[in-house]
């Protein structure tokens, strides 16, 4: 899973998702993306699994990027414990996914090829996405 080497702050806000991207909402390498059409969190789990799910459907053929990388830790508090005693500890990485936001980029495949993939990823995402190509 994907996870910062280091961090400046081991604990953080967790703040409020508003707007839409205002960076990486474009095509920047590949031919196809899959865009994020609602607001989010998308976990380290969810991102690998994803990307799996693209890499397999084009059986290993063209090029993938992944656009967003997990660098938010969410904590949790241990299971029965009482109110108070300080936040929990980090369990897990998110990275807070705003509508616009491309996801993933590919290229060197068929445009059906593309989308059959896209949409294999889009199941495992716990938002909606659309599919986009470079015109």
């Amino acid at each position: 899973m994907l996870s910062p080497k280091r961090v400046k702050w081991r604990k953080q806000f967790v703040g409020r998702s508003r707007g839409f991207a205002a960076r990486g909402a474009n095509l920047d390498f590949g031919d196809f993306g899959l865009q994020a059409t609602e607001s989010g969190k998308l976990t380290a789990r969810q991102l690998e699994a994803g990307r799996i799910a693209i890499s397999r459907s084009v059986k290993r053929g063209g090029k993938i990027w992944v656009r967003v990388y997990p660098d938010t830790p969410v904590t949790k508090k241990a299971a029965e414990t009482r109110m108070g005693s300080g936040k929990g500890n980090p369990e897990f990485w998110v990275s807070n996914i705003l509508p616009g936001k491309v996801l993933f980029e590919m290229n060197g495949v068929t445009r059906e090829q593309a989308q059959e993939a896209f949409q294999r990823a889009a199941h495992k995402l716990p938002f909606k996405t659309r599919f986009l190509v470079r015109e």
